[in-house]
Parts: C-alpha cells; structure tokens; sequence
C-alpha cells in the first residue's frame, strides 16, 4: 500500500493516508519545523508548497509504531 503513494504527497495527501485530519497534519509539520525536526511529520519546501516525502512519512509511521525504551 505504501509503495502506491507518490514519492512527494500533499500535506492533504499525507493526511489521508494517515488517515488524519487535515489540520492536524499541517499541525504535525509545524510541530517538525518548530521543535528543529524531533518530532513531527517531515516536509520539505518547493517554493511556498509543502510537501511530505513518502520515505518521511514511512519512517514517521514507524516511529510511532515500535516500541521505545
């Protein structure tokens, strides 16, 4: 399933596959932007747009998903 996503989504395109709101996952990127990329859903800038790379977002699933120590 994931391997269907374009390789840079929308943050609305994001959202959907998370299965999220779209402001929250806006939310998700000012949080990556403000806490200087800890936490958050990654995005990268063309021009003024957003844009969530599928690798970001895999990893961002991830993350949430595994156990942490």
């Amino acid at each position: 399933m994931l391997d269907e996503l374009p390789l840079f989504m929308t943050v609305e395109q994001a959202a959907q596959a998370l299965q999220l709101g779209r402001s929250t996952a806006y939310e998700l990127t000012v949080e990556w932007e403000t806490t200087n990329r800890r936490s958050g859903l990654p995005f990268v800038r063309f021009g003024r747009q957003k844009r969530v790379p599928r690798e970001a977002l895999v990893a961002y699933v991830r993350g949430r998903t595994e156990p942490h120590d």
